[in-house]
C-alpha cells in the first residue's frame, strides 16, 4: 500500500477507519460539491484519434479495469498493481485509454475515494470510469468531484469517445446499477446517431440474463432491452458488476450480433463463490482489418492467459 499511498495521514485514516469497519463519511452531510441524484443527459463527447504510423496494423488498444470497491479496509493493492502493470506495458503496447466499469468505491465513501484516486493518479494512459451501483449510494456530484481528479476533462457519468472508425459509448446506470427511460433512451440516441458506425457499449452490468451464473442480476429496464440491444450497429457490450471468477465461468460470449466482455472484479471476487481471487484486467486491441481480440492478464504476469483469449471481428466505418 505504501507504494502508492503518499500521504501518512490517508495511512493512518484507513487504518482507524476502514479496517476497523467503519468505512467513513458517506459523503452525504459534509460534501463540498452540489447534492443531486439526476444524471445529466447531454452528450459530452471526445474525438478519438489514433497517433500510431499508418503502417501499424492496429487502429486502438484499449485496457479495461473492474470493480475496485474493496472492505472492510479502503486499500486497492490490486487495483495499484494493475494500474503499474498498464503503464509498464505500455512501454511496448501503446495503449490510447483506459477504461473503468464502474464500482470503484463501496459504499461512495470519501474514504474509499480518496484512497483510489491516489492510485488512479499513477496512471499513465488518459482514464475514462463510468458510475457503478456502489458509487450510487453517494450523489452523482459526489462521483464527479472525484472523476474529474481522474480525467479532469469529464463534465458528465455518461458521455461518448468518437474515433472515424469506431465509437465507445459510456452509461452510467441511472439508479443502482439499472436505467431510467430516460438513460436508455439516451444510449439509443446515441447509436442511431452514430449509425452505421459500430459502437463498444460500456455498461456497469450487463442485462439481465446474459450470465447465467447470476442471471438475475443486471439491466432490467425493458427499453434498454428491447430498443438498444438489437441496434445493428451495437457491437459489444463490456461489464462487470459481477465479481466473477474467470476460471470458473463463461466471461467471453456472443448473443446474436453482439458479443459480451465480462471484466472481472480486481480486489474481490464474488461468483461462483469466494474461495479463489486471482486480479485481472483485459486488453481489447481493435485492428484497422477490424478484427478484434481480447487479452486477460493476471495482475503480476507479463504474458496474457491464452485460456481467456477472445476475438470476433466488427466492420469498421469506412
Amino acid at each position: 500500500m505504501n507504494h502508492f499511498l503518499k500521504s501518512s495521514m490517508l495511512i493512518l485514516a484507513i487504518l482507524l477507519a476502514g479496517c476497523a469497519g467503519n468505512t467513513g463519511n458517506s459523503g452525504a452531510e459534509n460534501n463540498t460539491v452540489a447534492k443531486s441524484d439526476t444524471i445529466e443527459t447531454k452528450t459530452s463527447e471526445f474525438i478519438v484519434e489514433s497517433l500510431r504510423a499508418d503502417d501499424d496494423t492496429t487502429l486502438l488498444r484499449v485496457a479495461f479495469i473492474g470493480d475496485g470497491e474493496p472492505k472492510p479496509c479502503a486499500e486497492f493493492p490490486h487495483t495499484a498493481a494493475a494500474v503499474e502493470q498498464i503503464n509498464t506495458l505500455m512501454q511496448t503496447q501503446p495503449i490510447d485509454f483506459v477504461i473503468g466499469i464502474g464500482d470503484v468505491a463501496h459504499k461512495g465513501t470519501e474514504i474509499q475515494y480518496e484512497a483510489a484516486t491516489e492510485v488512479f493518479e499513477q496512471l499513465k494512459a488518459p482514464f475514462y470510469p463510468i458510475m457503478g451501483n456502489e458509487e450510487h449510494n453517494n450523489t452523482v456530484e459526489y462521483y464527479m468531484y472525484f472523476a474529474k481528479k481522474w480525467n479532469s476533462s469529464l463534465e458528465q457519468p455518461s458521455y461518448v469517445l468518437n474515433h472515424e472508425k469506431i465509437a465507445f459509448v459510456f452509461a452510467s446506470p441511472d439508479h443502482g446499477r439499472d436505467f431510467d427511460d430516460s438513460g436508455a433512451s439516451w444510449i439509443l440516441e446515441q447509436l442511431k446517431r452514430l449509425a452505421p458506425k459500430p459502437v463498444v457499449l460500456i455498461v456497469h452490468g450487463a442485462q439481465k440474463g446474459v450470465y447465467p451464473e447470476n442471471a438475475d442480476k443486471g439491466i432490467g429496464n425493458q427499453l434498454f432491452i428491447e430498443k438498444v440491444i438489437p441496434q445493428p450497429n451495437l457491437a459489444a457490450v463490456i461489464s462487470g458488476d459481477l465479481h466473477m471468477d474467470m476460471d470458473r465461468v463463461d466471461h467471453s460470449k456472443q448473443i446474436g450480433q453482439v458479443h459480451y466482455l465480462h471484466i472481472p472484479a480486481l480486489e474481490r471476487t464474488k461468483i461462483p463463490d469466494e474461495t479463489n481471487h486471482t486480479p485481472m484486467f483485459r486488453v481489447m486491441t481493435i485492428g484497422k482489418d477490424g478484427e478484434v481480440t481480447i487479452d486477460t492478464y493476471a495482475v503480476g504476469e507479463s504474458a496474457p492467459l491464452e485460456k481467456h483469449a477472445y476475438s470476433f471481428s466488427i466492420a469498421l466505418h469506412e
